[in-house]
Protein backbone atom coordinates (compact mmCIF):
# COMPACT_ATOMS: atom_id res chain seq x y z
CA UNK A 1 0.00 0.00 0.00
CA UNK A 2 1.06 3.48 -1.09
CA UNK A 3 1.52 6.18 1.37
CA UNK A 4 -0.68 7.85 0.20
CA UNK A 5 -3.59 5.20 0.44
CA UNK A 6 -2.50 4.74 4.28
CA UNK A 7 -2.75 7.89 4.90
CA UNK A 8 -6.48 8.50 3.55
CA UNK A 9 -7.29 4.82 5.24
CA UNK A 10 -5.82 6.17 8.78
CA UNK A 11 -6.65 9.98 8.31
CA UNK A 12 -3.05 11.05 8.90
CA UNK A 13 -1.27 13.02 6.45
CA UNK A 14 1.95 11.82 4.65
CA UNK A 15 3.85 13.67 6.32
CA UNK A 16 2.72 12.68 9.92
CA UNK A 17 3.67 8.60 8.74
CA UNK A 18 6.89 9.70 8.06
CA UNK A 19 7.81 11.65 11.13
CA UNK A 20 6.60 8.44 12.77
CA UNK A 21 8.31 6.45 11.32
CA UNK A 22 11.58 8.85 11.66
CA UNK A 23 11.09 8.86 15.27
CA UNK A 24 9.99 4.89 15.62
CA UNK A 25 6.44 5.81 16.72
CA UNK A 26 5.88 2.98 14.13
CA UNK A 27 8.52 0.24 12.44
CA UNK A 28 10.76 0.99 9.35
CA UNK A 29 8.75 0.37 6.45
CA UNK A 30 9.46 -1.61 3.63
CA UNK A 31 10.21 -0.27 0.31
CA UNK A 32 9.23 -1.28 -3.00
CA UNK A 33 11.65 -1.98 -6.32
CA UNK A 34 11.43 2.05 -7.26
CA UNK A 35 12.46 2.92 -3.78
CA UNK A 36 9.01 4.52 -2.45
CA UNK A 37 7.26 3.07 1.03
CA UNK A 38 5.18 -0.40 0.73
CA UNK A 39 2.58 -0.62 3.92
CA UNK A 40 1.68 -3.84 4.65
CA UNK A 41 -1.36 -4.55 6.83
CA UNK A 42 0.64 -4.62 9.69
CA UNK A 43 1.76 -1.53 9.24
CA UNK A 44 -1.37 -0.18 9.06
CA UNK A 45 -2.53 -1.85 12.41
CA UNK A 46 0.86 -0.13 14.01
CA UNK A 47 -0.42 3.40 12.24
CA UNK A 48 -4.17 2.72 13.94
CA UNK A 49 -2.79 1.59 17.29
CA UNK A 50 -0.10 4.36 17.82
CA UNK A 51 -2.94 7.22 16.71
CA UNK A 52 -5.58 5.51 18.98
CA UNK A 53 -3.12 5.41 21.57
CA UNK A 54 -2.40 9.19 21.08
CA UNK A 55 -5.43 10.18 21.26
CA UNK A 56 -5.98 8.07 24.39
CA UNK A 57 -2.99 10.58 25.90
CA UNK A 58 -0.22 8.08 25.97
CA UNK A 59 3.55 9.81 25.50
CA UNK A 60 4.79 9.34 22.10
CA UNK A 61 7.80 8.60 24.68
CA UNK A 62 6.03 5.66 25.77
CA UNK A 63 5.06 4.77 22.44
CA UNK A 64 8.34 4.53 21.04
CA UNK A 65 9.49 2.58 23.96
CA UNK A 66 6.78 0.41 23.78
CA UNK A 67 7.54 -0.55 20.01
CA UNK A 68 11.20 -0.68 21.06
CA UNK A 69 9.93 -3.60 23.16
CA UNK A 70 7.64 -5.41 20.57
CA UNK A 71 10.78 -5.51 18.04
CA UNK A 72 12.83 -6.90 20.91
CA UNK A 73 10.07 -10.42 20.75
CA UNK A 74 8.46 -12.23 23.87
CA UNK A 75 11.00 -12.00 26.20
CA UNK A 76 9.51 -8.45 26.61
CA UNK A 77 5.88 -9.59 26.92
CA UNK A 78 6.07 -8.67 30.80
CA UNK A 79 7.30 -5.12 30.26
CA UNK A 80 5.07 -4.55 27.14
CA UNK A 81 2.28 -5.34 29.57
CA UNK A 82 3.37 -3.03 32.57
CA UNK A 83 3.23 -0.61 30.13
CA UNK A 84 -0.03 -0.92 28.93
CA UNK A 85 -1.41 -1.86 32.23
CA UNK A 86 0.14 1.28 33.98
CA UNK A 87 -1.14 3.66 30.90
CA UNK A 88 -4.93 1.97 31.23
CA UNK A 89 -4.71 3.27 34.98
CA UNK A 90 -3.67 6.71 33.88
CA UNK A 91 -6.59 6.66 31.27
CA UNK A 92 -9.32 5.16 33.72
CA UNK A 93 -8.07 8.00 36.52
CA UNK A 94 -8.56 10.61 33.47
CA UNK A 95 -12.00 9.40 32.48
CA UNK A 96 -13.08 9.48 36.33
CA UNK A 97 -12.22 13.37 36.16
CA UNK A 98 -13.96 13.78 32.95
CA UNK A 99 -16.64 12.12 33.95
CA UNK A 100 -16.33 14.29 37.20
CA UNK A 101 -16.26 17.25 35.16
CA UNK A 102 -19.10 15.80 32.56
CA UNK A 103 -21.73 15.66 35.58
CA UNK A 104 -20.46 18.90 36.95
CA UNK A 105 -21.45 20.61 33.71
CA UNK A 106 -24.85 18.80 33.56
CA UNK A 107 -25.55 19.77 36.91
CA UNK A 108 -25.17 23.67 35.74
CA UNK A 109 -26.93 22.90 32.51
CA UNK A 110 -30.19 21.44 34.32
CA UNK A 111 -29.92 24.99 36.48
CA UNK A 112 -29.76 27.06 33.80
CA UNK A 113 -33.13 25.29 32.09
CA UNK A 114 -34.58 25.36 34.89
CA UNK A 115 -34.53 29.34 34.91
CA UNK A 116 -32.26 29.34 38.45
CA UNK A 117 -29.15 30.95 37.11
CA UNK A 118 -30.60 34.34 36.54
CA UNK A 119 -29.45 37.30 37.57
CA UNK A 120 -31.77 37.68 40.56
CA UNK A 121 -30.78 33.97 41.58
CA UNK A 122 -26.66 34.79 41.96
CA UNK A 123 -27.72 37.72 43.97
CA UNK A 124 -29.98 35.84 46.43
CA UNK A 125 -27.68 33.08 46.16
CA UNK A 126 -24.09 34.77 46.57
CA UNK A 127 -21.45 32.25 48.26
CA UNK A 128 -24.02 29.60 48.31
CA UNK A 129 -21.87 27.60 45.49
CA UNK A 130 -18.93 27.82 43.80
CA UNK A 131 -19.17 28.42 40.14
Amino acid sequence: MTISEVGRRCSVTADTLRYYERIGLIPLIGRNSSGQRDYTEQDCAWVTFARCMRSAGLSIETLIEYLRLYQQGNDTVEERRAILASERRALAARIDELQATLERLDGKIDRYDKGMMTHEYWLTHAGKEQG
